[in-house]
């Protein structure tokens, strides 16, 4: 086991930490390997310096390309989960800190129950932030099923949403107030906006072309379309330093690595890492 993980052997299921142990490199979870069932969990949040001293000890000191490829190599390291699985991981990783027996949703903010997902309307479903045709990965495993960027929303507000990038402006959701579209681009609510800057910067950095996926890159533009780039990058970056992680961000960043995929999003623990490489 690397340094990096030894200080956070958590007590998981001996099916996890045989995975998270033995896969090595992006070792994937088996189709029939249980996912930790959901419900109330509090985590121990792990402090920056801990951190530093084990799981981002190769980054430190680094800035620009060097920063990104070093970091890239310490996200690539875990687990990845079927998109079936993602059901339960969500349960776990959005559970509403005032009710274990619902999610918040991303946009809407909303707490809805846990077992009111599916593809109905009023029902709640799996957001890729990342749009998956942004690269046309799909549903695969990876950048399909990577949790670290799927979040549950509203079925009608994904529906919205769609493949659009991110950008100020367009109008208002009478379904989801606070949020914003229009032909192009999609502006969720200010609590999440840096959630979301986040979320994409950190999948930039994850896939970068040599697993089998395509580079995913974000720029400065909108109607990306089916290129693997996501935009638009001056806004999020903006929104990454107006909206800094808040308590919700930090432990959903410890669930999916102490129970889930074992890896971190490096910009919810070094947020000025966004401006480091971009």
């Amino acid at each position: 086991m690397s340094r990096r993980h030894s200080l956070y052997a958590r007590p998981l299921s001996a099916a996890v930490a045989a995975v998270a142990i033995l896969g090595g490199t992006a070792a994937a979870a088996p189709a029939n390997l249980a996912v930790p069932a959901p419900g109330p969990y509090t985590a121990t949040y792990a402090t920056s310096a801990t951190l530093d001293d084990t799981y981002y000890q190769d980054a430190l000191g680094k800035t620009g390309a060097e920063l990104k490829t070093a970091l890239h190599a310490i996200i690539s390291d875990q687990t990845k989960l079927s998109y079936s699985q993602v059901w339960d991981a969500l349960k776990a990783t959005d559970e509403d800190p005032a009710n274990p027996s619902a999610v918040v949703l991303l946009y809407t903010g909303r707490s809805r129950s846990k077992n009111d997902n599916g593809g109905n309307p009023g029902q709640w479903n799996r957001e890729h932030v990342w749009a998956k045709s942004h690269g046309g990965f799909g549903t695969a495993r990876g950048p399909g099923t990577d949790i670290h960027h799927l979040r549950p929303e509203d079925v009608q507000v994904n529906s919205i949403r769609g493949n659009k990038d991110f950008d100020n402006g367009g109008s208002e959701l009478g379904s989801a107030p606070g949020n914003f579209t229009d032909g192009d681009s999609f502006e969720p609510r200010d609590a999440v906006k840096g959630d979301v800057a986040r979320m994409i910067l950190y999948m930039a950095v994850r896939y970068e072309g040599n697993d089998a996926f395509a580079d995913l890159e974000p720029n400065d533009r909108v109607n990306n379309g089916s290129t693997p780039w996501m935009g638009r990058l001056s806004v999020l970056k903006r929104w990454s330093q107006e909206d800094p992680p808040d308590a919700f961000e930090k432990r959903r960043n410890d669930v999916i690595f102490e129970r889930f995929q074992h890896n971190r999003n490096p910009f919810i623990d070094h947020p000025e890492w966004v401006g480091a490489i971009w």
